[in-house]
């Protein structure tokens, strides 16, 4: 029997149910259907809201007829289920279209790019919560859009993480400020290995934009500035605000040795980078497109410059664990792509014993190569197939070992380590070999240095 629904909802972890949520309180008809067992939170919130969910396959969601599909990200476009229904004419949202579909009020500050978008979330909001905004954060980190409009009173301003699969399927979510960090190639099997593809993707933070909203991206970034000319960003009516080039008209941000500066109708904004909380130089450029996103709003310089230098790092990104007889251990799991691993390489004092490995999704290790001949004096790998791993480095490190287990790769980095060495966790790959996912592999990471 042919079940008509206002919202099919594929996939029930948090963009899934919060959209359920968000669905319900508007009072239109879904069904949650989920491939998987589905986690049993995610499962008991569904149950105790009433709402109609199926996992384990899609066979209610096969027989119903919805006005509209919302899909989480981890779903690919050209996946059976989503296909499906797509050659139906059946419109294909992703959880934040559904979410902005349903604002009465307030802006969206988005963030994206390949790296850096957590920690630049994070920073973004700090800085509106210090300027008294009433803001709320979530998005890919955290808390879902649509459980945030669900679940709170209307804010005037959302922080948003936007992953390059959540733009993916957006038509009318306008970002108001929008950030684009940088952009290397991540997650190409997603896009028929076409970087120009995964780009263009991310490029859809601006295309809603209207006149007055600011677009914020890296004038440095080589992919950036060819995104720019493919998608002609230029023909836009928002206000292009750009950091990481001296001199750039208009409103900008550019940093030295020693300090970043912002420029605004000649009236700049200087700060030590000494006195910034985030360190490295990956970090300053976070820190320098934060700020645009903040004056943006009319932010007083006094306070962006005092948030800029208490914020308190966040967790499994280049996140201080301790130090254990004169090593120090810094916990980066969430570095799950070559360039993440990039920045924490470059930015790490000391001899590093590096501590890398999980699921490789054909990653190109060619330019970790002269940092982990400089800096790095030995090499553990922890994941189950370690070859691709072996084959770039072995003969770059004294020292390269094999391990299988979070606590035998950390006593091992112990054992082998020596006063003023950084132990530093920045695996370069996806957890799912050994671990649920990067949380778990950062926590499981922490545990076994206290356990030391």
């Amino acid at each position: 029997m042919i079940q008509t629904v206002d919202i099919l909802i594929l996939g029930a972890g948090e963009s899934g149910v919060g959209a359920a949520l968000l669905a319900k309180k508007q009072g239109l008809s879904c069904l949650v259907s989920d491939a998987g067992v589905g986690k049993a939170s995610f499962i008991q919130e569904l149950e105790q809201a009433g709402m109609e969910y199926e996992t384990e396959g899609h066979k209610k969601a096969l027989q119903c007829f919805p006005k509209v599909l919302v899909k989480s990200p981890g779903i690919p476009n050209e996946s059976n289920i989503v296909q499906a229904f797509a050659q139906k004419g059946i419109p294909v949202w992703s959880e934040v279209e559904f979410a902005f579909r349903q604002m009465t009020k307030g802006q969206i500050t988005g963030i994206t790019g390949t790296n850096g978008k957590t920690t630049t979330t994070h920073l973004v909001y700090h800085i509106y919560k210090k300027a008294g905004l009433n803001v709320a954060m979530g998005g890919n980190v955290g808390t879902s859009f649509a459980r945030i409009l669900a679940t709170q009173e209307p804010k005037d301003h959302y922080v948003l993480e936007l992953s390059s699969f959540q733009l993916d399927n957006i038509e009318r979510m306008r970002i108001h400020t929008a950030l684009l960090l940088n952009i290397s190639p991540d997650h190409l099997d997603r896009y028929g290995n076409r970087v120009e593809r995964y780009a263009d993707a991310k490029f859809n933070i601006f295309k809603n934009q209207k006149a007055g909203d600011m677009r914020i991206w890296d004038a440095n970034d080589p992919l950036l500035i060819e995104g720019h000319l493919r998608n002609h960003t230029n023909r836009l009516a928002s206000k292009d605000f750009t950091f990481g080039n001296e001199g750039t008209p208009g409103v900008s941000a550019w940093a030295n040795h020693t300090h970043m500066h912002l420029v605004e109708n000649t009236q700049n904004l200087d700060m030590l980078i000494s006195d910034m909380a985030l360190k490295g130089k990956h970090n300053i450029r976070n820190s320098m497109a934060a700020a645009l996103a903040a004056r943006a709003q009319d932010i007083r310089k006094e306070t962006i410059r005092e948030a800029l230098s208490d914020f308190q790092q966040i967790e499994h990104r280049l996140e201080f664990v301790g130090k254990v007889k004169g090593m120090e251990f810094i916990n980066d799991s969430k570095a799950t792509n070559v360039n993440a691993t990039w920045y924490a390489l470059e930015c790490t004092e000391g001899p590093i014993i590096w501590i890398a490995g999980g699921v490789d999704k054909g990653n190109d290790y060619s330019s970790l190569q002269p940092l982990v001949k400089e800096r790095v004096r030995a090499i553990i790998c922890l994941g189950l197939n370690n070859e691709p791993l072996r084959k770039a480095f072995a003969h770059l490190v004294p020292e390269f070992s094999e391990t299988s287990s979070m606590m035998e790769a950390v006593r091992a980095a112990y054992f082998m380590g020596s006063k003023n060495d950084t132990v530093l966790l920045s695996p370069a790959c996806a957890s799912f070999d050994l671990f649920q996912n990067y949380e778990d592999r950062g926590r499981q990471f922490k545990q076994s240095v206290r356990e030391l």
